[in-house]
């Protein structure tokens, strides 16, 4: 017999008999179909009971392959690899494949894949006169968002998501062009030229090229960091069930193409509280201007005058496993790139609150956005482009959401319920007695 949960309705007496399911981790991922719950009725006419979960806090909204995370013991895996393996070991192109296709490619696949990416990277030259049409000072993340909106009017055969070979090849365009798109729109923001892929380059490299080439006639990107812009894409390819993955699979329910539904996804990571929260952490490390100031600084965040920025995490419980591997390369890069000044007020702080029985007790301990911004700052990125660079890794993720959403029999159309709390039936009033 499978295990059950037993609910008793105090309204009426009645017991029920709800079926739990569980996912690879039974302890972990334990729950029970929330359509259960609409036997539960205190009268035949009542439309039966629902769960109430603002912001999906303990919602399990789908079944998924992709990423496991255990918040309480620090673990991030890609279909299974642990995140400090891959980002040694591997590169973002081979975990971009990980990720949309299920297990690491051979070296006939990788070749292939990485071929296919490298050569869709040009974007159309209509493109550019379209974000030539933005304001010079538009940010750049409008501009992503908005142009890879565009791009489904360019490839309108992208509308047939049910057959593979047409979602491989928006595949290979989303991740090949969200870089030139993402470069071209910093180039726009500073009054640049673009600059065009160089398909001799890797893709972080190639990035890097798009950036910031100058007069030079080649770009070599520093090997340092480049393979550090690898690592932070590797770091940020997917998270779960996070805010814009559950965008890309709520707007993709409806069946759009894949561009505007990464649009979507990248729309939900423009917020402050999802891809700007490394920018908060630059901010606060500003605000607090030296290491004297820091024993200050966390006595007014324990009296609740502010948060401690790039601390704690919705899913982590202990030292976010993607901050330690940025930690550990920091110094590599600033070798590089000379000597950041936040970094020792950044080291201190952890140092501090990680010793500090009030942090401990609440589990708030470094998360990736702690460092991400120091070492995006420190290679040249303006704060304007940190959720930009986000959603350059993040687009395999969407892209795989994306996917296993659509070849997920039980999945339909986002419609969440709402508890109406509004007027009962009213009549209408004249504008001449409305008072």
């Amino acid at each position: 017999m499978p295990d059950t949960l037993t609910i008793t309705d105090n309204r009426t007496g009645k017991q029920y008999d709800l079926p739990i399911m569980y996912g690879t981790y039974p302890t972990y991922g334990a729950a029970i179909r929330a359509a259960d719950l609409r036997q539960i009725k205190a009268s035949d006419d009542d439309f039966g009971l629902l769960s109430y979960d603002p912001g999906f806090t303990n919602t399990a909204s789908c079944k998924s392959a992709i990423t496991f995370i255990d918040g309480e013991q620090g673990i991030l895996r890609y279909r299974g690899y642990p995140i400090q393996e891959l980002g040694i070991k591997s590169n973002y192109l081979e975990v971009a494949y990980l990720i949309l296709y299920g297990e690491l490619p051979t070296h006939a696949q990788l070749d292939e894949w990485t071929w296919q990416i490298i050569h869709h990277s040009m974007v159309h030259e209509n493109i550019k006169k379209f974000m030539d049409g933005f304001l010079y000072d538009a940010h750049p993340m409008g501009l992503l968002v908005s142009t890879v909106a565009a791009l489904s009017t360019f490839y309108p055969e992208s509308k047939s998501i049910t057959d593979p070979e047409t979602r491989r090849t928006q595949f290979y365009r989303l991740i090949a062009k969200m870089p030139t798109i993402a470069a071209f729109a910093y180039r726009h923001s500073i009054g640049m030229p673009y600059v065009y892929p160089d398909d001799d380059l890797n893709y972080a490299g190639n990035f890097l090229n798009m950036m910031f080439k100058m007069t030079e006639v080649k770009y070599k990107p520093d090997p340092v960091l480049e393979r550090a812009m690898d690592i932070m894409f590797i770091l940020h390819a997917d998270h779960e069930q996070n805010c814009s993955a559950t965008v890309m699979r709520g707007a993709g329910s409806s069946h759009p193409d894949p561009y505007v539904s990464v649009a979507a996804a990248a729309a939900g990571l423009y917020g402050p509280l999802h891809g700007g929260a490394n920018e908060q952490v630059l901010r606060m490390l500003r605000d607090i201007g030296g290491k004297d100031r820091i024993p200050d600084y966390i006595k007014r965040v324990k009296t609740g005058e502010f948060r401690l920025m790039g601390f704690g995490h919705r899913v982590y419980k202990s030292y976010d496993p993607r901050a330690k591997i940025l930690k550990d390369m920091i110094g590599q890069i600033l070798e590089v790139t000379g000597k950041n000044p936040l970094l020792d007020i950044a080291l201190e702080l952890e140092r501090i609150a990680l010793n500090d029985e009030y942090f401990i007790e609440r589990k708030l301990y470094p998360n990736v956005d702690f460092y991400s911004g120091i070492i995006y700052q420190a290679m040249g990125f303006p704060v304007n482009m940190f959720p930009v660079l986000f959603a350059i890794a993040r687009a395999s993720g969407w892209l795989a959401q994306w996917q296993e959403m659509l070849e997920d029999p039980e999945q339909k159309i986002a419609r969440p319920r709402q508890i109406y709390t509004g007027a009962d039936q009213r009549e209408y009033v004249g504008i001449e007695k409305r008072k």
